[in-house]
């Protein structure tokens, strides 16, 4: 595969209620002229999920009554499996926190539930320290991901050699690059909860990730799993900034800010480039779907959905 030439034309074919309901109709509906699907012989499909809050049940309440639920999220994921088995499953963090489930379990419970899920990889929120660094550390057993954070230095701490700064997918042969970037732990944790672990420069860092995903990987599709949050009023680094300051990213997909959004912001980066950034705001309410498809050398990316679960 050559380095990607174009990402383009995406949109979203908008939010399906109900779990496992969706839609296929964007290449039917022209919303992808560039693409012919017979000869995009390749397709890699992108789910994700972000700031899910330790929300196991539907949501009780509210506007979003009913919506939600590990039960209906796994039907649903399983559903986008069987009709493409190269898909990729990732979590953008904040798994932790927010329902009586992780006062009681700690984490346990929904860190089980990802691995039945068949999640790939995760990175880590701010609230994933909320019952400490040990306690983070005490839940990675039950995980069959990996959890994916490449600006938290963990030297000296109980979690030093228990993440990966990057991972490296192969589905049908092409090649997936995973990096995340976590946001800045002083003022939103207390220091005691995560410890020695030392804050990196997430846009330093992003580049170098991509140097090693792109030169030495030869990933063909870079992501990263942000939890820098979606965009902000000041010079605080985002999602949109990160995307425009760096070059080489295919696709930032976040979390922090909840913010729902019901398709991606196509961002120029500092290369003239377009960068797609989503997210898909909280509780597990929505799960995001991106569409790549590997035609004739190129890249091109469409087809987002957001599932309402």
């Amino acid at each position: 595969m050559e380095r990607r030439k174009f990402i383009r034309n995406t949109s979203a074919a908008g939010i399906i209620a109900g779990a496992g309901l969706w839609s296929n109709t964007a290449l039917a509906a022209g919303l992808f002229s560039d693409i012919d699907e017979k000869e995009a012989y390749k397709k890699i499909t992108i789910l994700h999920t972000n700031d899910t809050h330790s929300h196991i049940e539907p949501i009780n309440g509210g506007r979003d009554d009913g919506k939600g639920g590990v039960a209906r999220r796994a039907a649903l994921i399983k559903k986008v499996r069987n009709e493409n088995p190269n898909t990729i499953l990732l979590d953008c963090g904040d798994i932790f926190q927010g329902t009586p489930y992780f006062n009681f379990y700690g984490g346990e419970l929904e860190i089980k539930l990802m691995s039945m899920m068949g999640y790939d990889a995760a990175t880590i929120g701010n609230h994933d320290f909320d019952a400490g660094i040990d306690g983070l550390y005490k839940q990675l057993p039950h995980a069959n991901f990996d959890f994916v954070i490449s600006n938290y230095d963990f030297s000296n701490t109980i979690m030093e050699g228990q993440t990966k700064p990057y991972k490296v997918m192969v589905k049908d042969g092409v090649r997936i690059g995973l990096f995340g970037l976590g946001i800045q732990l002083e003022g939103l944790v207390a220091p005691k909860m995560y410890k020695e672990t030392e804050y990196l420069d997430p846009l330093m860092i992003a580049q170098d990730m991509v140097i090693a995903l792109r030169e030495k990987e030869q990933c063909d599709i870079v992501i990263c799993m942000s939890h820098l949050g979606y965009k902000y009023g000041s010079d605080k680094i985002s999602d949109i900034a990160l995307a425009q300051q760096t070059s080489g990213i295919d696709l930032i997909i976040g979390g922090h800010t909840h913010t729902f959004l019901e398709q991606p912001d196509l961002v120029t980066n500092a290369t003239g480039e377009i960068v797609m950034v989503n997210q898909v705001g909280c509780y597990g309410i929505n799960v995001g779907r991106i569409d790549f498809y590997m035609n004739k050398g190129e890249l091109a990316a469409g087809e987002k959905v957001v599932y309402e679960v």
